[in-house]
């Protein structure tokens, strides 16, 4: 046994070293691939800074239903992690993007295994009844691993074999990967590969390209020029894009700064729970009608990270909400409880009017990515017969007026027609055998999981169709997070759920519990394979491999498997989960879909004013997605309010939506006056390092206030 310890850190020093050497020697960025990626040190600081995350979305996913990937902060804290350590030196660029992968892997775990939305609605809101067992459903420890272990793991192999297709074909934007990549280049002092100069260098093997270009180059060499030597340099300079550096320094100091902030406001506010709900509007509204304001800074930040636009979508619907139609319903005595009650109460009449808003506008919106991104893969797929069958021709012209020619050259004419070429070598890459197996048997876990769990409750063909949505959801949601940053996890899940009650016969006694079931596993695949892919691109970008990359994910993974379903089973514990500071709205947004589409009654006049305000987002929602760019109102676009946004101002209280407001105008500041030397992107990039400080600090140290909360510990 100590010679195998012995020999295993003989051999993670010995990866170090070489780490440290090719630190040293600047491998080029082809060579990367080589470089140690999969260490145990870098597996220790990613599973750390990832519980960081975790703990934090735990925190407002139970308060709010946000949950953040946080790349951004995971990378720029791995980073940190080894700045301060004598391993920094050897700490290369790819190693952080492992750094990374699994942080992001652990802190998403909330969101993905259901952990902040259908298990709190299986366990808070489902009656006895809906379960069809005549008894609640409360989960075990051991039961909720094997929940989340089951929903864990199918998106990540998902999500392998989309990547040639939407990272190395068409080069999908992938926003959040893409400003991940150059954030560690900055730290890092590298650079990132420029995919349109790749695919320029690829494209001049084409034969159709070369014969387009045959008459410029014929021109260029009458005039005598040799450019060999500068073409050379020309594209060893353009293959990798240099980006400039940033103060990272500053940075750090930023996010340090902003997460002690933060952390001292969430101990004040535990001894001062006043803080909480600042009563700016009287005694009279925040009583009775719940108008008050919470400066927290970590809603300030999520208000920086989410835009002005966003966050005035959301003021919208809280007045629309709050304001006006849940005061209303109390008045009409539709909902004569009080105000924040879900059952009787305006918040609950007000959630419903919610769910048709979010439901109308993710329905649309999804539909119209989905429709055009499929005909995108079409078009796609034409395009590349297409320009393979010309490619072909030509060969066969050309053989024809040279009889000499090389067999081998003329086949490698043919092969250079694939102008999306992977330059990953096949020992870095994850296999198709691992793939398919991975697929199938993550599947049936899932399948397994379920059972063991609900026994005959959940049929066989339920969870079989979850999972099968699951990897078409896959293909649209990673699409769309490709070209708009967004993964419609909301839309996917509400689709999935109409599905559903359309598959459960009505005569069912848990189709209720069936519905959210099966519509959280199908939501999960597409929640991982985005994530994922995210992480895919900012690798793409550095050079980093995909094999380490997806080793991150699983073992990220699986920890967080572990860890996640500890937390939720402590938050219950300390906290008489719903209560006034974690409401769990995300919850009640799925058992009401479940509800509604499963026939369910709604409260009086509530599907009256869901079918109208429903059908009016639905509209919006379908002007924001297709009027064309060219339109001279498309510029007025931005002054039409989002239906998400303004369905999570409504179903969260004023006093989280004015917070995150604040953070809106901060935000619209620090874009406009200040440091506007900078390129936007590198501004955007800064802000969003020093907001992810404010909502980190007081995420983290939730779980300080926890252990004061179980201790007893008074406050005033």
């Amino acid at each position: 046994m100590s010679e195998g310890l012995t020999e295993s850190a003989s051999s993670e020093r010995e990866r170090l070293k070489q780490a440290e050497e090719a630190a040293k020697q600047k491998i080029g960025w082809n060579n990367k691939l080589e470089i140690p990626q999969v260490t145990w040190r870098a597996t220790a600081a990613g599973l750390a800074v990832g519980t960081v995350v975790l703990i934090s979305n735990f925190q407002f996913g139970l308060q709010t239903g946000w949950v953040s990937m946080m790349s951004l902060p995971s990378a720029l804290l791995g980073y940190i992690c080894f700045r301060v350590t004598p391993w920094g030196k050897s700490f290369s660029d790819v190693e952080n993007v492992y750094v990374q992968s699994v942080s992001v892997a652990v802190g998403t775990g909330p969101l993905a295994y259901g952990l902040v939305g259908i298990v709190p609605a299986i366990e808070k809101f489902l009656t006895a009844e809906e379960t069809g067992t005549g008894s609640a459903i409360r989960f075990s420890t051991g039961q909720l691993i094997l929940w989340s272990l089951g929903l864990a793991l199918f998106g990540v192999f998902f999500a392998v074999p989309l990547r040639k297709q939407v990272i190395v074909k068409e080069r999908l934007p992938f926003p959040s990967g893409s400003a991940t990549a150059v954030l560690i280049s900055v730290l890092h002092g590298t650079k990132i590969r420029d995919e349109e100069f790749i695919v320029n260098e690829e494209r001049s093997k084409d034969p159709n390209y070369m014969l387009s270009t045959l008459e410029e180059h014929t021109c260029h060499s009458r005039s005598g020029s040799n450019n060999s030597e500068n073409n050379s340099s020309f594209s060893e300079t353009l293959a990798l894009m240099p980006h400039q550096r940033t103060d990272t320094i500053s940075n750090s100091a930023n996010l340090l700064y902003t997460f002690s902030l933060s952390s001292f406001y969430t101990i004040m506010a535990y001894f001062f729970p006043i803080l909480r709900n600042i009563p700016i509007f009287g005694t009279y509204l925040s009583s009775v009608y719940k108008w008050n304001i919470q400066p927290s800074p970590a809603y300030i930040g999520q208000g920086m990270i989410m835009g002005l636009p966003t966050v005035s979508y959301m003021v919208f619907g809280s007045v629309l909400g709050w304001g006006i139609l849940a005061p209303f319903a109390k008045y009409m005595n539709w909902a004569p409880g009080d105000i924040s009650d879900y059952q009787k109460g305006g918040q609950g009449w007000v959630l419903w009017v919610s769910l048709s808003i979010m439901i109308s506008d993710s329905l649309v919106s999804f539909l119209t990515i989905s429709i055009r991104s499929i005909t995108g893969l079409l078009n796609e797929m034409k395009r590349a017969r297409k320009q393979a069958r010309e490619a072909s021709e030509v060969s066969e012209s050309l053989l024809l007026h040279d009889e000499g020619a090389n067999s081998s050259d003329n086949a490698s004419l043919s092969i250079g027609s694939d102008i999306y070429k992977d330059i990953v070598p096949e020992k870095h890459m994850i296999s198709t055998r691992v793939v398919v197996m991975g697929v199938i048997a993550s599947s049936l876990l899932c399948v397994a999981c379920m059972r063991i769990i609900f026994n005959n409750i959940v049929p066989y063909y339920s969870m079989f169709i979850g999972v099968i949505l699951a990897l078409f959801f896959s293909i649209l949601g990673v699409r769309a997070l490709g070209e708009t940053d967004l993964n419609p996890v909301s839309g996917i899940g509400k689709l999935s759920q109409f599905i559903f009650a359309l598959v459960i016969p009505a005569s069912n006694p848990s189709r209720v519990l069936i519905n959210v079931i099966a519509g959280g596993i199908a939501e999960a695949g597409a929640q991982q394979a985005g994530d994922l892919m995210q992480d895919l691109k900012a690798g793409n970008l550095l050079g980093a491999s995909p094999k380490a990359q997806f080793k991150a994910q699983l073992i990220g993974t699986i920890y967080s498997v572990f860890v996640s379903s500890i937390m939720y089973k402590v938050y219950n514990a300390v906290y008489n989960i719903p209560n006034e500071n974690y409401r769990i709205p995300t919850a009640a947004i799925w058992i009401d879909c479940a509800r509604l589409v499963t026939g369910e009654g709604l409260p009086p006049k509530a599907l009256q004013f869901s079918l109208i305000l429903g059908a009016l987002f639905g509209a919006v929602s379908f002007l924001k997605n297709n009027l064309s760019k060219s339109s001279k109102y498309h510029n007025y676009l931005v002054y039409l309010p989002n239906g998400v946004a303004v369905g999570v101002g409504m179903y969260n209280t004023p006093n989280i939506t004015l917070a995150r407001f604040i953070g809106g105008l901060v935000a619209y500041w620090w874009m406009t006056h200040k440091h506007t030397h900078l390129p936007p992107s590198d501004n955007k990039t800064n802000m969003i390092i020093f907001s992810s400080g404010l909502v980190l600090g007081e995420g983290l140290l939730s779980a300080f206030t926890m252990l004061l909360t179980s201790l007893n510990v008074k406050h005033f």
